[in-house]
């Protein structure tokens, strides 16, 4: 049988270096499920592998898109899948982490089956929010699809503007093709959380921050500058520094927003990752039950 071990957990607590070190163990290669980590532009912001980790460990799903290029959940369903097929005609156990919700459950779990939104809608749409805020993609979201209206959380605009997005494309409201029906999977998941108190976590956020500004998250976000509308910048540590050079906000101030941001950001993840019953947890430096636990969980 073979094994798909999914190593998750909030950002910042350490999944990388025991990511690493499980991955030689098993002699697997790993799998990012990280949504921003696929983009090559932006290896500092997204903590992605440096290049002696990668000569470390074969990695897939890293740097292997530009920004502009349109990715989903559903496309690294797609991706993920065949590539396993791939992978275990070599080898019974592969590793896959990251901390992404959605890319996780994508590839557990499946995904509804969602058209690609055509990028001339999504563009208009996105220049529509900018120069009118959310309130009138709302009400064409209310008229359109009532149901996902009474259901989504409409202070999320990505959410709320995709499903726009769907119904302007397709004619048919977004709920119509949200099935939610779990797939199954020819190979045994085995889930591994890592946890650490809020303290501790957050004290690490705060020091990772401070060393992507160190190791040039500055001038990342300078060079991808003029692509600011584009979605895949649209998340922490980007948005914030475009606040500095577009003058609203000094560097102080931003490097701490993006602090800010990135400890709710792990909170989200937790609480995400709490509902799923699957999931056996374990501190980081609890490598030694972590091994056992495996050992006896692989098929």
């Amino acid at each position: 049988m073979n094994n798909l071990v999914v190593l998750l957990g909030p950002t910042g607590v350490g999944k990388t270096e025991l990511g690493l070190r499980l991955a030689e163990h098993f002699g697997s290669p790993i799998i990012s499920s990280d949504s921003r980590q696929v983009y090559k532009e932006l290896p500092i912001g997204t903590a992605a592998p440096t290049n002696k980790q990668m000569a470390r460990v074969k990695h897939y799903m890293v740097g292997m898109l530009s920004i502009s290029d349109y990715y989903s959940a559903s496309a690294f369903e797609l991706d993920v899948i065949s590539l396993l097929e791939n992978l275990f005609k070599q080898q019974n156990i592969v590793l896959m982490t990251g901390g992404s919700m959605m890319y996780i459950d994508a590839v557990c779990d499946g995904i509804d089956d969602i058209p690609t939104v055509r990028p001339e809608i999504r563009e208009e749409l996105y220049r529509q929010y900018q120069e009118e805020g959310l309130a009138p993609i709302l009400e064409e979201l209310r008229r359109a699809d009532p149901k996902h209206y009474g259901e989504v959380d409409r202070n999320n605009y990505k959410r709320v503007i995709h499903a726009v997005e769907i119904c302007r494309q397709t004619g048919r409201p977004y709920s119509s093709f949200r099935t939610n029906r779990k797939k199954e999977r020819p190979f045994n998941i085995i889930k591994v959380g890592l946890f650490r108190e809020r303290e501790d976590l957050y004290n690490r956020i705060n020091l990772r921050v401070n060393q992507m500004m160190d190791d040039g998250l500055l001038a990342e976000a300078q060079a991808v500058y003029p692509y600011r509308h584009l979605n895949a910048l649209n998340t922490v540590g980007y948005k914030e520094l475009f606040k500095y050079l577009d003058g609203e906000w000094n560097l102080d101030f931003a490097v701490e927003k993006i602090k800010r941001n990135t400890r709710v950001y792990a909170r989200k993840q937790m609480t995400w990752f709490k509902r799923d019953n699957r999931i056996h947890w374990f501190h980081p430096e609890d490598e030694d039950e972590i091994m056992a636990f495996l050992k006896e969980k692989l098929i």
